[in-house]
């Protein structure tokens, strides 16, 4: 997938051009259903299945008191709008010169320039200086500037309305099972693994430790987890928080892999949320930690069992 940084290492508009835009924070299940409509488009008339995205998002640039902790980083964001089957991802810098461009000059001076030939937005699409532009003023303009114009309905999961927002309050209150299913996989963090404090060892369970790279992390509590070390994905417990029985004031993600015996103290991780077991909380001694951690695995073990190994990575859930 080619990843376009700057308009000006265009040479030449992209082929027959099916274009979505958004923050794609997520990519979950309503941005993958335009995403789906953009690739049928593009491979139906042999062009180019793109999407235009904007880093930062633009919330950290016109407001930054009020911009919403990310689900996902860039390479997270890309490597998901690949496998969606896109040919490109649009990825500009968003400067401040770009939210003073009127509706008419976004259109011209930038959809035009990559010669979109069809451009797929849901209803709530707002685009131009002070959000000037919806989907009445880009209908006039789709018209004006000979591009064809698709509005992509919503996604409803178990009646409610999927969109990034109620992805990360879900993902902020600890439900990530729930999450799974408006994203259409686990939750996932990533990060460089980080030396502990080397107190999970002494009581029967040595962790791996991550540094998240996301900005919207679970509640603190246990969680049903899969770990993934160097490409091989392990069942695990993980526990997010400061570890509140040895004094900790600091926010650390510890992972306890099953059927697992490395020592390792570098690398990445990525660890995918499946359901929360618990809240953290404080215990009266290390040995009444370690009871309940030996009731945490159990209930992970159960778990797994329970869940086909085809439906690892996958959402447990009904269709829309």
């Amino acid at each position: 997938m080619r990843v376009i940084r700057s308009l000006d290492s265009l040479q030449q508009p992209l082929p027959e051009l099916a274009l979505t835009i958004g923050n794609f924070d997520g990519v979950h299940r309503a941005h993958q259903r335009i995403l789906a409509r953009v690739v049928e488009d593009a491979r139906r008339r042999r062009g180019t299945a793109a999407a235009m995205t904007f880093e930062p998002h633009p919330a950290k640039i016109l407001a930054p008191e009020n911009a919403p902790p990310l689900l996902t980083t860039l390479e997270q964001k890309l490597q998901l709008l690949e496998a969606a089957g896109l040919d490109a991802v649009v990825a500009l810098p968003f400067v401040p010169e770009l939210s003073q461009l009127s509706p008419r000059q976004f259109v011209e001076q930038i959809l035009g320039r990559l010669g979109t030939r069809s451009l797929y937005v849901g209803a709530n699409f707002r685009f131009g200086q002070r959000q000037a532009g919806d989907v009445a003023v880009l209908r006039e303009l789709a018209r004006e500037f000979a591009f064809a114009l698709q509005i992509v309905p919503p996604v409803v999961v178990r009646g409610k309305t999927v969109s990034s927002t109620l992805v990360r309050h879900l993902v902020s209150e600890g439900q990530v099972a729930q999450a799974a299913r408006l994203l259409g996989r686990p939750f996932a963090l990533t990060g460089e693994i980080r030396k502990g404090h080397g107190r999970g060892r002494p009581l029967g369970f040595p962790t791996l430790n991550l540094v998240p790279e996301q900005e919207c992390l679970p509640a603190h509590g246990v969680y049903v987890t899969e770990t993934l070390v160097a490409g091989q994905a392990y069942p695990s417990a993980t526990n997010v928080g400061v570890n509140p029985t040895f004094g900790g004031d600091q926010l650390v993600v510890e992972s306890y892999l099953l059927d697992f015996s490395q020592r390792i103290e570098r690398g990445r991780l990525e660890v995918r949320f499946y359901e929360r077991l618990r809240e953290e909380k404080k215990f009266p001694s290390p040995d009444a930690l370690k009871a309940e951690m030996e009731r945490d695995v159990e209930r992970t073990q159960r778990f797994f069992q329970r869940l086909p190994k085809s439906a690892r990575s996958r959402v447990r859930g009904g269709p829309d």
